[in-house]
């Protein structure tokens, strides 16, 4: 994608990659990425906004060639994680007189991975500013979106956020700009939910921090830029709550149909009380669409089978998951089958900590589910459908 004109001396100069499908080695990537780059250019003064992936950094220099840039001022790196650093290196060497503008908790990271001179760098405070000629940067301390030494720039005159991986989203796209397509909303929620969503508290501190700035476009360094912020701002909002829905997650795995049966029957239930209810096949579940329905769940019901006196390993990966992201439920329960024994509950149990929840009487049958375990279910939904209507979950 060559060049893209935001404003007058602002443009879009970042890579999409559309043929990406995994992200650290855990993410899916199922629409691909971006990685945004921003050029302004002042009366005086040049800078850039963030780099690209190392292996997009051919894409970013030759879209700087295209617009003629033979002198670079100032390269800000708002992000120090390899997708928006790892073309620093390239970029300072083509521009050797830059000045590299960060965090002071960035400049230390930067250094330790890409090496940088460490007279090539200019470190920054919270709110402060710098003038390019007619158009000014200020910085904004956005840490924990989502590692410590994030920030965020903002250009004044033009009322622009460029906030980095904050109000990102993993999608490849022709569109410069979100509008309010759907597939940009679930990939925005996504993208919170698999990173951002462990930081929900920090996050709505940051919220609160930038709601003072007036900004009439959010351009952040993955995904199409916001030129209605009021639109992903408020659904952060809304996301970073807590008080989550009248909603159920179940992911479960089974291996011979008794839990996939105790599955279904609880699910019946639970509608039939007024409860959502969002199932997962464990087997074949992109964890990015299970992390995306843990957002606002009230509940979390695991389904598993006995597999060596514990859970399934795929169960084990679930809670695992549930238990980092941190979402904001409420309470928690597990059915499943077992042949002869084990400890499954205890093993489960033990493996979600960070979740604030009450653990709910769990049911588990020996061998297929017979009457006296579907009246246990029946009263597993009747506690849950309460819980939800007591707390005043819609």
């Amino acid at each position: 994608m060559r060049p893209r004109k935001i404003k007058t001396g602002i443009y879009c100069v970042g890579a999409i990659d559309w043929d990406r499908r995994l992200f650290d080695a855990l993410i899916p990537l199922p629409d691909g990425t971006s990685y945004n780059s921003y050029l302004i250019k002042g009366k005086e003064k040049t800078a850039l906004v963030d780099t690209v992936d190392p292996t997009m950094t051919g894409v970013l220099l030759d879209n700087l060639d295209s617009l003629g840039i033979k002198k670079l001022d100032y390269l800000i790196s708002n992000h120090a994680e390899p997708d928006h650093s790892g073309s620093i290196p390239p970029v300072l060497a083509k521009y050797p007189e830059a000045r590299l503008v960060c965090s002071k908790l960035c400049r230390g990271l930067l250094i330790d991975r890409w090496m940088v001179p460490e007279e090539k760098f200019q470190t920054v405070e919270d709110k402060a500013t710098l003038p390019l000629g007619g158009r000014t940067l200020e910085f904004i301390s956005t840490p924990w979106v989502h590692w410590p030494e994030t920030m965020s720039t903002y250009l004044r005159e033009e009322k622009i956020l460029f906030s980095c991986d904050f109000f990102g989203s993993h999608v490849a796209t022709t569109d410069m700009y979100a509008g309010d397509q759907p597939y940009v909303y679930e990939a925005a929620k996504r993208y919170y939910a698999e990173i951002m969503m462990p930081y929900r508290k920090t996050i709505e501190k940051n919220l609160e921090k930038i709601k003072d700035f007036a900004v009439t476009i959010i351009a952040p360094s993955h995904g199409p830029l916001y030129d209605r912020p009021e639109l992903i701002v408020d659904a952060y909002r809304s996301w970073v709550s807590d008080k989550p829905r009248n909603t159920v997650v179940i992911p479960y795995t089974s291996m011979h149909g008794s839990t996939r049966r105790m599955v279904a029957y609880l699910l019946d239930a639970l509608v039939k009380k007024g409860v959502t209810v969002q199932q997962f096949d464990l087997a074949v579940t992109d964890i990015g669409k299970l992390a995306i329905a843990l957002v606002d769940a009230a509940t979390i019901v695991v389904g598993t089978p006995t597999v060596l006196a514990g859970p399934h390993p795929n169960v084990v990966e679930a809670a695992f998951l549930a238990n980092a992201l941190r979402p904001k439920l409420r309470f928690a329960s597990i059915i499943g089958s077992y042949g002869w024994g084990g400890r499954t509950v205890e093993i489960i149990s033990g493996m979600i900590p960070n979740l604030k929840v009450e653990v709910l009487d769990p049911v588990l049958c020996k061998g297929f589910p017979k009457e006296a375990d579907f009246l246990a279910l029946d009263k597993l939904a009747e506690k849950i459908a309460k819980k939800h209507r007591e707390n005043g979950f819609a």
